[in-house]
């Protein structure tokens, strides 16, 4: 197994939109070392949220990096408006396989400068990832149903953390591994145990009394 620097990467999902710029000054203060953007369309999962210029508009006031998550049924249409507003990394749902062209989407993005990476959903069979590992920077594990904040970790999401941990050091060792989905301080430590490198983590972050404090004791527990 390939050691990796261990991060938290707040998902701004879970923020208050109209104190968005100071609760990232809060979270960055605490040790948050990048952002999640969900961004949905509304066909893919059943909701709507960030666009490619709310990711331009926040990094005129973050040097952190932004992580853009696709839950959309065309990524294709999102990759570059997203790359020319500044992400550093962009995911995209292997779900959306029969449809759009997954390799030649993740080498777009390489070329671009940016980190290409794959998520699936927690009911998806971890080898349909299997194929995309060596096009691939980082993996994001879904340990809830995407298209909401504030879910419970599902159970059996460590198993499968394990499993794909397993997959990613034999195949193509050195890949990140991404848990998203009711993360919390209580079950971080089991997910980081499970192989995780990356904890995404919204309501635990964005709705703690203190932020930054919340953010402090994440990265206590990932030894930063």
């Amino acid at each position: 197994m390939c050691e990796s620097v261990k991060i938290l990467e707040p998902s701004l999902l879970a923020s208050d939109p109209g104190r968005l710029a100071e609760q990232m000054a809060r979270a960055a203060r605490g040790g948050a070392a990048m952002w999640h953007l969900d961004v949905m369309d509304g066909h893919f999962v059943p909701n709507l949220s960030f666009g490619p210029h709310i990711c331009a508009g926040l990094l005129k006031h973050t040097s952190l990096p932004i992580d853009v998550h696709l839950m959309v049924e065309k990524p294709s249409r999102f990759i570059d408006p997203f790359l020319h507003a500044g992400a550093s990394s962009v995911i995209l749902h292997v779900e959306v396989r029969d449809s759009e062209p997954i390799p030649q989407m993740l080498r777009e993005i390489k070329e671009a400068g940016a980190t290409p990476a794959v998520s699936l959903r927690p009911q998806t069979p971890l080898e349909m990832l299997e194929p995309y590992l060596p096009l691939v920077g980082r993996v994001l594990l879904m340990s809830v149903e995407p298209g909401y904040g504030g879910q419970t970790f599902l159970p059996g999401s460590l198993e499968r953390a394990r499993a794909l941990r397993a997959m990613i050091d034999r195949v193509s060792p050195g890949i990140q591994l991404q848990m998203d989905g009711g993360v919390t301080l209580d079950n971080a430590g089991s997910i980081l145990e499970a192989g995780v490198d990356i904890l995404i983590a919204g309501s635990a972050v964005f709705d703690a009394p203190d932020i930054e404090a919340r953010c402090e004791e994440f990265s206590l527990l990932l030894g930063r």
